[in-house]
């Protein structure tokens, strides 16, 4: 029984170390100064160092120039990858903020023109002066009123100065009905005196001729 304990713990224990064993072996080969990012680049680089103890007695890395070169210039390479992506993009957002800069003036533009569309569409002109429909239609209703006021006047003053005609007229013909009877009365009259003014002629020369 302690037999098979002690064969399944060195089995276990065996499994453990192949699978490490394994793992650092997939590591070191992803990693590499040839691929990779710059910092499993600077992984790389430290794995393959060799440590040793200076004289001061501090630990050193050991690195080979040929690696430490082909970093810098993979680093070098990267930086100069960034600056031109860096510089790309603040050339986009230049180039799009100067969009919507010129997307906000034509909004500006464009609300403007609405507006002042909106404005004359609510508004009239009269005599080159712009008012609004409401104004428009009450200053309308008050000069229709006015007209219809003056023409109610007019009409009242041509009925009373038509009356006034018409009273006048009578006035006048009864004027002139009593004209022409004081006339006539005043004719009767004249004849009569004359008639008498004859007769006492008469009278004087029958008078003279009985003498």
């Amino acid at each position: 029984m302690n037999y098979i304990k002690s064969l399944a713990v060195i089995v276990l224990f065996s499994v453990c170390t192949l699978t490490s064993f394994a793992q650092t072996t997939q590591e070191e080969e992803t990693l590499s100064l040839d691929s990779g990012t710059i910092n499993n680049q600077f992984e790389y680089l430290l794995k393959k160092s060799g440590n040793f103890k200076g004289t001061n007695g501090e630990m050193y890395e050991a690195v080979k120039l040929n690696m430490i070169l082909t970093l810098k210039s993979h680093v070098i390479d990267s930086l100069k990858t960034l600056h031109k992506d860096l510089t790309d993009t603040q050339a986009i957002v230049k180039t799009q903020a100067k969009e919507i800069t010129d997307l906000k003036t034509n909004l500006t533009n464009t609300e403007s023109d609405l507006d002042k569309t909106k404005s004359e569409k609510d508004s009239m002109s009269l005599f080159g002066l712009q008012m609004s429909k409401t104004g428009y239609n009450i200053l309308m209703w008050i000069i229709i009123a006015g007209l219809l006021g003056f023409l109610l006047f007019f009409i009242y003053k041509f009925k009373n100065s038509n009356t006034i005609t018409k009273d006048a007229k009578k006035a006048l013909s009864e004027i002139e009905e009593e004209f022409e009877e004081h006339r006539k009365t005043a004719l009767e009259r004249e004849q009569k005196v004359r008639r008498q003014l004859q007769d006492e002629i008469n009278k004087q020369k029958v008078t003279k001729g009985n003498k």
